[in-house]
């Protein structure tokens, strides 16, 4: 009886857990400010746009995928091993 009433007791602690993430506009901590603006800029940035990541940190995939089999073009550079 106490072990399924732990596995409730946990359980109910999990799913109280889950319900606890807000979505609202980060704010820095009380006496802290962010950063201040970068050189040249005349605006300062927000936190989320600070905890976006530029386009160099992950850029899009920009490779058309291959949607049937094609022949090989031959390459030059695929030479055999030196002895």
């Amino acid at each position: 009886m106490a072990r399924s009433q732990t596995l409730l007791l946990l359980m109910l602690g999990g799913l109280a857990l889950t319900g606890c993430g807000n979505r609202r506009e980060l704010q820095p901590k009380v006496g802290q400010a962010l950063p201040p603006a970068p050189y040249g800029r005349s605006d300062k940035p927000t936190a989320d746009t600070l905890l976006k990541p530029p386009v160099q940190a992950k850029p899009e995939r920009n490779v058309e995928l291959r949607q049937r089999s094609e022949e090989r073009a031959d390459d030059p550079f695929d030479l055999p091993p030196e002895n």
